[in-house]
């Protein structure tokens, strides 16, 4: 009997070959390349058989990996070098977006065999959001009407949902602001997305990737006024943007006031200094007092805790309403600004149910304190009111009203025996 233990085998010496599927294939965007360009020189410039060949051609070649090359090849006619130009010894094509005709018309037709392009092969939609994003910092090296094809080709693929509004940051790039070349591409660009679309449209884009603040940034630091935007794309022809900067802007500094009467209130600031502060922050950014009376009722409301106990917040709110009286009575020059605040306290009052049976409280002690007059009083209970608690708050005004008239009645009388 054989007691010697049994060799095990060894893997040394022993050789694997490698399956064909696990050889990684050698990175070569000029073969792909050359397909392209010699697939769109026989489709020639008809762009429904140039969609068709691009679907069909993305079952054989690797659209995955060479979706750069494929997009610079749409755009420019050939692959683009660092800072956009076309290497002097590639092919090229003129079925392209830069050797197209310089129209809305042709563009729209190029966005077309994009999105039929990128419905088809989903997985391109990120590197062609790069590839816009590229070809944006790389404006300088593009012609004017390079440039404005490209402008109109983004501003409709944006409107049809292509591309998203976050390529705008490549526009924000120091070099192309200030030289002005991304101020003139933006003109463009919105032109044909407000085109397509409108306004509001672009408006809800721009507010979806947060970039609907930062359009002065198209324009050097020294330049980054409302004035200047205004003027600049007014006369381009782009009103409607011009008024949507200037709505933004005043929105903007609405919220800072707010935000600043609020500190300067936590503060305890004497009054003459904040209604300073306000009259001046009226002037520079033209916000009319009606809106600010809403602004500063706002603020005085939000400075305090309020109790929990209906029976006890009225004494609360006179209390701490009469203290801002000063405050309030500043910015209510106006009879609108007296019909803003009313409605004001009608809203807040019914939003917070305690405060119900504090509205005709407030009323009279504004009306006493000449924060509110009587005609603006009378003007609301008639048909100014708003529907919210309408009921409620009519019959809580019942008697003080009947008590306004009857008081305007026997002035009246009392200036006519004197006549």
């Amino acid at each position: 009997m054989n007691n010697q233990k049994q060799q095990k085998p060894t893997l040394s010496g022993q050789r694997f070959k490698t399956r064909k599927r696990d050889e990684k294939e050698r990175f070569d965007p000029t073969q792909f390349q050359d397909c392209i360009i010699q697939g769109l020189t026989e489709t020639g410039t008809d762009l429904e058989a140039v969609a068709k060949f691009l679907d069909a051609s993305g079952a054989k070649l690797d659209y995955r990996r060479y979706a750069e090359t494929l997009f610079d090849i749409l755009v420019a006619g050939g692959m683009l070098a660092p800072g956009g130009t076309l290497a002097d010894d590639m092919m090229r094509t003129d079925v392209c977006v830069f050797a197209a005709q310089e129209d809305l018309e042709t563009m729209q037709a190029f966005a077309q065999v994009f999105n039929k392009l990128i419905r088809r092969y989903k997985y391109l939609e990120k590197g062609f959001e790069d590839e816009v994003k590229k070809l944006l910092l790389f404006l300088k090296g593009f012609s004017e009407s390079e440039r404005n094809k490209l402008a109109m080709l983004t501003g409709v693929l944006l409107a049809n949902g292509t591309l998203n509004a976050s390529i705008l940051n490549s526009l924000y790039n120091e070099n192309l602001v200030k030289e002005g070349v991304s101020a003139a591409f933006a003109v463009k660009l919105f032109k044909s997305w407000i085109n397509e679309k409108d306004i509001n449209a672009v408006a809800a884009s721009l507010r979806k990737v947060s970039m609907d603040n930062r359009l002065m940034e198209l324009f050097p630091a020294n330049k980054q006024s409302v004035e200047h935007f205004t003027k600049y794309f007014t006369e381009a022809g782009l009103k409607e943007l011009s008024e949507y900067v200037r709505n933004q802007q005043t929105i903007g500094a609405r919220k800072e006031l707010q935000k600043e009467l609020q500190e300067q209130m936590s503060r305890g600031d004497p009054f003459k200094d904040i209604i300073l502060h306000v009259k001046e922050e009226m002037k520079k950014n033209n916000i009319p007092e009606p809106v600010v009376i809403g602004i500063v009722w706002s603020s005085v409301m939000s400075t305090v805790e309020w109790n929990k106990k209906e029976e006890l917040v009225a004494e609360q709110a006179i209390k701490h309403l009469k203290q801002y009286s000063p405050l309030l009575a500043a910015f209510t020059t106006q009879g609108q600004s007296e019909l803003t605040l009313l409605l004001k306290i009608q809203e807040y009052c019914y939003d917070n149910i305690h405060f119900m049976k504090a509205f005709q409280k407030i009323v009279v002690l504004f009306y006493k304190a000449e924060v509110l007059s009587e005609e603006p009083i009378l003007k609301w209970y008639k048909d100014a009111h708003m529907a919210k608690g309408k009921s409620v708050f009519l019959e809580q005004m019942k008697k003080f009203v009947e008590w306004l008239k009857n008081a305007e009645e026997e002035s009246e009388s009392e200036a006519e025996d004197g006549d």
